[in-house]
């Protein structure tokens, strides 16, 4: 393993202040992939994506391919999902890969690995983890993470509704479940200035105050703008004093603007100015 020049979290936070606080995912999904006028082959795939990150990966700070979308078109749609990180981080954005691995012990550790290590065609600068084999069961992860410089980000409360009952319900200390994670994680940056290397997912739908971010000291991803229901301008009452640490996700508001690459760049400038104007008001 290769230890980076800087941490996740100091790395993520430079690129929210020299390019907005906005991460915009890469998702072909067929409805988009449609819209641009493309079918569902790997050609289409590869032009989607890579005029994605020719357009904006020299202007937003974060971006997110989903790598499920890319796997459904087995090993030519991991080619061209290694081609999309590697430009992209070219180009001077960061990468979260979204791939929500979770397991135990050694597959676990492949997991990390594939996506943190330095040497892996598919490393990420931080990929999405699932706690919910216990957030202990994520150590080899957050281990490779800090050795590489890399980034976790942890589902924590999740901006879809079937996530509400498992992450909302109350353990043995009288804590949420997604509490609990929050508070794991924040345990895991203490101390690193100026945050730590493990983040959360914490949708932008929710209630404010549900949840105590205050001590987390790490990224907050935010996903659930526009199409589940989330809104720019609701973002300060949903993370309140932690809205520095936030950043806001979204994919096909961008996306659907395309499939032109000036027009993928004006959507994102105006939905990056969105967010601006609500961080610093």
């Amino acid at each position: 393993m290769t230890t980076v020049r800087a941490g996740f979290g100091k790395r993520l936070q430079d690129a929210m202040a020299a390019r907005g606080p906005l991460c915009v995912g890469i998702d072909p999904h067929p409805a988009l992939l449609q819209a641009w006028g493309l079918d569902e082959t790997p050609a289409s795939l590869e032009r989607f994506a890579m005029t994605a990150v020719e357009a904006l990966a020299g202007e937003v700070a974060v971006l997110k391919p989903q790598s499920a979308f890319f796997e459904i078109y087995g090993s030519a749609g991991v080619a061209v999902l290694e081609r999309v990180i590697a430009e992209a981080r070219q180009a001077g954005a960061l990468v979260v890969l979204d791939v929500k691995r979770g397991d135990i012990g050694s597959t676990m550790t492949a997991y990390a690995n594939a996506y943190l290590d330095e040497h892996s065609p598919l490393a990420a600068d931080a990929m999405t983890v699932s706690p919910y084999l216990g957030y202990g069961s994520l150590a080899p992860a957050l281990g490779i993470a800090e050795q590489t410089g890399r980034g976790v980000i942890v589902l924590a409360r999740t901006s879809n509704p079937e996530g509400a009952g498992l992450q909302r319900a109350v353990n043995q200390e009288e804590r949420s479940v997604a509490q609990s994670i929050v508070d794991a994680a924040a345990e895991s940056n203490a101390g690193a200035d100026p945050m730590g290397y493990v983040g959360v997912v914490v949708g932008a739908t929710l209630r404010g105050g549900e949840l105590d971010l205050s001590a987390l000291n790490g990224p907050i991803l935010a996903p659930g703008l526009g199409a589940q229901g989330g809104s720019v301008q609701g973002l300060r009452a949903v993370f309140g004093s932690a809205l520095p640490h936030v950043l806001p996700a979204a994919a096909r508001e961008v996306l659907r603007h395309g499939p032109g690459v000036a027009d993928l760049r004006t959507a994102a400038h105006r939905f990056r100015d969105d967010l601006v104007a609500v961080f610093n008001a």
